[in-house]
């Protein structure tokens, strides 16, 4: 599967910190709300998950690597694809690009648990839901 264009946004004036680019607290947000839209565009939406196989997901890390500054009126565009499959946990990673030039700007790596909303605990992944994610993946080489 290719990469998935997950959402986009601007970047406004009140994202600036004193050296006049977006500080980073603000890129947590964006991809916070691009990494809700990850799920659906792999067409196992949470609600698909939970009624099919008993599960959903939760973040257990996500590690924002910065490079380059954005600064006011920058248009973003952030993609993400499913990069691991493990026992228990997915990886992702997410891009977010300059929505003009096309230049990537930072990278969010994010790792998911398995997690069952009865126990409240990690799980192992469902097979039939590891049967659906495999063909999803994409490598990082």
């Amino acid at each position: 599967m290719a990469w998935m264009e997950l959402t986009r946004g601007v970047v406004h004036p009140w994202h600036h910190d004193h050296f006049g680019h977006m500080n980073v607290r603000h890129y947590a947000p964006f991809f916070d709300d691009a990494s809700y839209h990850l799920w659906t565009m792999l067409g196992l939406p949470y609600s698909v998950m939970i009624e099919k196989y008993g599960v959903h997901c939760v973040t257990a890390s996500a590690t924002t690597n910065f490079i380059q500054e954005l600064v006011g009126g920058d248009l973003i565009r952030i993609d993400g694809a499913l990069t691991r499959l493990g026992g228990k946990s997915v990886g992702f990673q997410l891009r977010m690009f300059h929505a003009d030039t096309g230049v990537l700007h930072a990278t969010y790596d994010m790792v998911e648990v398995i997690f069952d909303p009865k126990t409240r605990r990690s799980a192992p992944m469902p097979d039939p839901l590891r049967a659906a994610l495999s063909p999803k993946v994409v490598s990082l080489d």
